[in-house]
């Protein structure tokens, strides 16, 4: 007799504990089938764009003065960054701080890290390409 309690009190065990695992197992489908729900919205939204199309410019002070920037938006997204004037900055600092236009066109954003070793020049960049962006906002 007690030999059959042993073993449906092991049964029970073995019982709940696989379906404790299946909850488990469901409750993360679930979850993944919401996180791919939430994916394509932003896709989607993203795919939009959240600019107007167009160039627009925008002015900073840098090192040495202020640098103009022109930005080009296409199908509402930030496809270039272009310095058009930056006459007192110094060449060497002005050609590090380039190096912040591809962070900016891949976050699709002016919200990025300046460049160290030219801090004040990306920085100026950076706030022009603001700036500008704010002129596309839709």
């Amino acid at each position: 007799m007690q030999e059959f309690w042993i073993r449906l009190v092991s049964l029970f065990i073995v019982v709940s504990s696989l379906w404790g695992y299946n909850m488990t197992i469901d409750k993360r489908e679930q979850e993944n089938k919401n996180t791919q729900h939430i994916v394509a919205e932003t896709e989607s939204t993203d795919s939009q764009g959240a600019y107007k199309d167009g160039t627009y410019t925008g002015s900073a002070e840098g090192f040495g003065g202020n640098v103009d920037v022109k930005v080009t938006i296409e199908a509402g997204k930030i496809s270039s960054v272009d310095i058009t004037a930056a006459e007192k900055e110094d060449g060497a600092y002005l050609a590090m701080a380039e190096d912040i236009i591809p962070s900016i066109i891949s976050a699709q954003s002016a919200d990025v890290d300046t460049v160290s070793g030219a801090t004040f020049s990306s920085t100026a960049i950076r706030n022009a390409t603001k700036q500008a962006l704010e002129k596309a906002v839709k």
